[in-house]
């Protein structure tokens, strides 16, 4: 029997999947969580083979979970199911230690067929993934500015151009509101932009946010 932990902040999204996976004979919800705290609470009571775990969390970030499990050596291995497109998202969760990336908007079939293949410890990639994969190894030249964020710089740029103020940015990241600001310097730094429109046009151009 696979054992899988969800976190979502979305109950209804964590049901959906629960029931999806629920329906497998091999696989069973033994856990869930709405943010990274719940989380930690949940993995020191118990054990999982497979971590569902979304990006857009309150708190720290799917990213950030994924950047502690790694340095923290542990061996949950990490399926991403995100709301993000993959071409945005799926590499960087990649690199960062996830062993795979559905988007919600898929087939639910596709989330029990990732959940298997990463409880082998084998990667799961969709075509359209594996594209991107082989593209960033033969066109490193063709990387966008945005790619060259941090997560963290990333996930302030997104915030920022989906309307939030720096300090309910600060506050939701558990952040001073210094921090952020310095994140959002390096952010107009790097994409050569002056101001919050500009960031958030360009956000909306790349397909970061929504229009």
């Amino acid at each position: 029997m696979i054992r899988v932990m969800l976190c979502d902040d979305h109950a209804l999204i964590r049901r959906g999947i629960r029931d999806t996976l629920s329906d497998a004979p091999d696989i069973e919800v033994v856990g869930e969580a709405g943010d990274y705290g719940e989380l930690r609470s949940l993995l020191r009571s118990a054990s999982c083979d497979v971590l569902v775990l979304d990006i857009n969390l309150p708190g720290r970030s799917g990213l950030d979970v994924l950047h502690v499990l790694k340095e923290e050596g542990n061996p949950v291995k990490v399926l991403v199911v995100s709301m993000y497109p993959e071409d945005q998202y799926a590499i960087r969760a990649l690199r960062a230690g996830a062993f795979g990336y559905v988007n919600k908007g898929g087939d639910p079939a596709l989330i029990v067929s990732a959940v298997r293949t990463v409880s082998q410890g084998r990667k799961y990639v969709t075509p359209e993934i594996a594209q991107m994969l082989v593209e960033s190894l033969t066109t490193p030249a063709d990387q966008v500015a945005h790619e060259k964020l941090s997560d963290r710089e990333l996930q302030t740029l997104v915030m920022i151009a989906s309307g939030k103020r720096l300090s309910d940015i600060a506050e939701q990241l558990m952040l001073s509101p210094k921090t952020v600001s310095v994140y959002r310097a390096r952010v107009l730094e790097k994409l050569g932009l002056t101001n919050n429109s500009e960031m958030t046009v360009y956000a909306i151009r790349h397909g970061l946010v929504g229009e």
